[in-house]
């Protein structure tokens, strides 16, 4: 019942997100329009009007007329109906983000420190929200590693046995196994159920706030890319996808389980190895806002996890 419902939870949201996407600005030989500046390509549905005068000038020779667009800070986000995806998640984010960094403008921080910080605070308020969600796998992941030894036995106990009846035998062991320490292998694809569309959502609304993406951190042009930066020679954005590689590694590493009886041929290392070149290559074409996200978000994840251990460890004690 609970695999059928993740499979439903999925479709709803897959549904939900083919509603509504972020346009590009094209010319009129339908080619992507970028700020050279930044090397940001730039979005056509944005959700309230630039400031950058270069930026204003490019909407303007692209048919957008800014003019019409409101002003960031007062922007409404159920003004207008873009359907279920951006109604749901990419306006109220996007309000967020922007009443986050008006807010903190207003005790006199610069316009690029206050949306970065924006970030930040937007990314781990929504975490705590999901803190629920995210104790459990992390408990879960903790269970998983005291059944370890358990499972090893199990898994020699029929390891030259391929007929039905031992199959059949292991697999009720297995599953009386998971049950003794509370485990459902289904439970732990909730949280990325929920994380997928969020980091999609602040994604688009990234793109779609030109306060944001205009903007610049510490030097660091919260539009542009790590990759654009780099092959330009600003080695300095690199730091961005270090922060990204190292915070994920070390989450992997906290959260490592032993492999579930559908994956025990698959050696974890290996595919968490995987996963990190991965998330690092593709970090070089998120922007430096939505690192910030990422690399937040990662770092609540991993304090949770330590918190989760370190709780665990003193049970084990009494």
């Amino acid at each position: 019942m609970k695999k059928k419902n993740a499979k439903v939870l999925l479709l709803i949201i897959s549904l939900i997100m083919l509603t509504g996407c972020t346009k590009t600005l094209t010319d009129e030989n339908k080619k992507a329009v970028k700020f050279e500046d930044t090397g940001k390509t730039l979005t056509e549905n944005v959700l309230c009007r630039p400031t950058e005068e270069k930026v204003i000038e490019l909407y303007k020779e692209n048919g957008v007329d800014t003019d019409k667009l409101p002003v960031c800070e007062n922007f409404k986000p159920f003004d207008n109906y873009e359907g279920l995806w951006t109604t749901i998640f990419v306006k109220p984010l996007a309000w967020l983000l922007i009443k986050v960094g008006a807010l903190l403008t207003s005790i006199n921080l610069s316009k690029g420190l206050a949306n970065g910080l924006a970030i930040i605070l937007s990314g781990l308020a929504i975490r705590l929200i999901l803190a629920p969600f995210t104790k459990k796998t992390a408990m879960q992941s903790e269970n998983m590693k005291k059944m370890q030894p358990e499972m090893d036995r199990i898994n020699r106990k029929y390891e030259n046995k391929t007929d039905q009846d031992s199959m059949t035998k292991k697999s009720m062991e297995t599953m009386a196994l998971y049950k003794k320490y509370d485990i459902n292998p289904f439970s732990s694809c909730l949280f990325a159920f929920i994380q997928i569309p969020l980091l999609f959502g602040f994604l688009e609304a990234i793109n779609r706030v030109p306060v944001i993406f205009e903007e610049n951190l510490f030097g660091l042009i919260l539009g542009t890319t790590p990759f654009k930066a780099i092959t330009s020679g600003h080695i300095e954005y690199a730091i961005i996808v270090i922060l990204i590689g190292a915070t994920t590694f070390i989450s992997q590493k906290l959260n490592a389980t032993a492999p579930t009886p559908q994956t025990n041929d698959i050696n974890p290392n290996t595919m968490m190895n995987f996963m990190l070149v991965m998330i690092v290559i593709m970090s070089l074409n998120f922007s430096v806002a939505l690192s910030l996200y990422w690399i937040a978000s990662t770092l609540f994840t991993i304090v949770q996890n330590l918190i989760v251990i370190k709780t665990s460890k003193k049970k084990e004690v009494k």
